[in-house]
């Protein structure tokens, strides 16, 4: 089967969150299962240093009235095929963020939709969250193309409608208050990346205002589980590590504790308890809770805190003010470094998730591949991947608790931290982790079954009467100009110029605008 995927992230190469370790490590374990699958991203420019690419475009073609070109090359791990949307737009080094974000991936949407539809057609085109969005929405009615929407993180949900209107082509059938709306309505299947969240977001607590939407569209909504590529993140050969081990032998893992703890300028204690957390620095992370009850545990126990990640001016501040009222017991490094991450996988005791909401996540993952016990709140993915520490029946693989209060969160550490006294169990809980099996080919499975469903499959046009029900109205886009010049002036400078090229508007005939 030919299936093409269309994100803004791939891991190694360009990652901010899970959404690039998805996209850079599934589509190896489904070439394994034998189906063709390629990626087209952006072509940021930081990606020209990092990957061999040939100097000529395979295609130049013209979408929102703007011309882009089309370059071909290899993924550096697993030698997928990659295609990278070539335009001065993606030239700046972040990824996300700016005023022009919406633009660029609207613009970067067309241009995959118009690959797809002229130069390598895939049966499945596999969208990730609202960046690639629109592309369920124009293809809609291609009978050659079906189309699945993966849902990383439903809180961002791209462009509303009346701003879609002005920078692209919206087809005359199209309904959704914005990118994200219209994705889960015309997509043929729609999952997100774990069960648990897939359950969540159908409920108002977690579902960001479109859970009557989710609840409307549940017979096309799936689950499935995001998985670790084990290659890569194996503690056996990870050449990031001072000191290899396995779960039959965890003496390597005090070398990397040790190695830790000299890095982070924590003071050198073997029997210290160590948590870990490598994180974005967001509300969503739980940072907060961190920082209401780290005081307490620090002065009431012997732990150490290690946090690496950058986010929030407001967290960050918060971090390095924890950092310097306990120094030599908290550490904190705002940056990105991958080595650093794995060596805090690899030198801490235990790893924290205190997470609001989570989708699927994966340094629980990690942690545990790593014997760093996770202690977690049970929410979404975290619910699927770490079953509750047991020591009576000798099962579980973390500490979790459930309510998003300071009270359980430190309920929990101190439990985590009474545990880690009893050495032998604790060695028996980190075995466990380590001998979880979740890797992407377990996962591959079910996206195959998913990818066989859905393909040559389209979906009936959604009954606009009751998709209205669930309608916000665009005024409920808080970035609305309330102006109608400002409308005026907004759309003067977005609107494309110039006849559309999308093959639609060609094959019923329908001229722009």
């Amino acid at each position: 089967m030919r299936i093409l995927f269309a994100a803004a992230e791939c891991a190694p190469m360009i990652k901010a969150g899970g959404m690039g370790d998805v996209v850079g490590s599934l589509p190896p374990a489904l070439a394994r299962l034998g189906h063709d699958v390629r990626l087209i991203m952006p072509g940021y420019s930081k990606l020209w240093s990092k990957l061999t690419i040939s100097e000529e475009p395979i295609w130049r073609a013209q979408t929102m009235g703007t011309e882009f070109a089309v370059y071909e090359t290899k993924h550096p791990g697993n030698g997928i095929t990659v295609y990278l949307v070539g335009h001065p737009v993606f030239d700046p080094e972040r990824i996300y963020g700016g005023e022009d974000e919406d633009w660029r991936f609207t613009f970067f949407a067309s241009a995959a939709a118009e690959f797809a539809w002229n130069v390598w057609k895939p049966q499945v085109l596999h969208c990730h969250d609202w960046h690639t969005g629109m592309i369920p929405v124009w293809m809609h009615q291609d009978p050659e193309i079906s189309t699945v929407f993966t849902i990383h993180n439903l809180k961002y949900q791209g462009p509303w409608r009346w701003k879609l209107d002005r920078i692209t082509w919206c087809p005359w059938y199209m309904q959704g208050d914005h990118t994200m709306a219209a994705a889960l309505l015309y997509a043929e299947r729609v999952n997100a990346v774990s069960p648990t969240y897939s359950e969540e977001i159908r409920t108002s607590e977690y579902g960001e205002k479109l859970d009557g939407l989710l609840n409307f569209v549940s017979g096309k909504l799936r689950g499935i589980l995001n998985g670790i590529d084990l290659d890569a993140w194996n503690p056996e050969t990870d050449r990031a590590l001072p000191a290899t081990f396995s779960a039959d032998d965890l003496s390597g893992k005090s070398v990397c504790k040790r190695v830790l703890q000299e890095r982070m300028g924590l003071d050198i204690r073997e029997d210290a308890f160590v948590l870990g957390m490598v994180s974005r620095l967001v509300d969503q992370k739980g940072v907060d809770l961190l920082l209401q009850v780290a005081d307490r545990l620090l002065a009431y126990t012997d732990t150490q805190i290690v946090v690496l990640g950058t986010g929030d001016r407001g967290l960050e501040s918060g971090l390095w003010q924890l950092a310097s009222r306990h120094a030599g017991r908290c550490s904190v490094f705002l940056t990105y470094d991958d080595d650093l991450s794995r060596l805090i996988y690899a030198g801490s005791d235990a790893f924290l998730m205190p997470s609001r909401f989570e989708p699927c996540g994966i340094s629980q993952l990690y942690a545990m591949r790593y014997g760093s016990v996770p202690v977690v709140r049970k929410v979404g993915g975290l619910v699927d991947t770490v079953p509750p520490h047991n020591p009576a029946e000798a099962s579980g693989t973390g500490f979790c608790f459930d309510r998003f209060e300071p009270v359980d969160f430190f309920t929990a550490l101190v439990r985590a931290w009474e545990a880690y006294r009893h050495r032998d169990s604790w060695q028996a809980l980190q075995k466990r982790g380590m001998q979880q099996d979740y890797s992407w080919d377990r996962s591959a499975i079910d996206y195959d079954a998913m990818y066989r469903d859905v393909c040559g499959l389209k979906e009936p046009t959604p009954d606009a009467a009751m998709v209205e029900q669930f309608s916000q109205g665009q005024a409920a886009d808080p970035s609305r100009p309330e102006d109608d010049g400002q409308n005026a002036a907004f759309a003067a400078v977005t609107a494309p110029s110039g006849p559309s090229r999308n093959p639609l508007n060609r094959l019923f005939g329908r001229r722009a605008g």
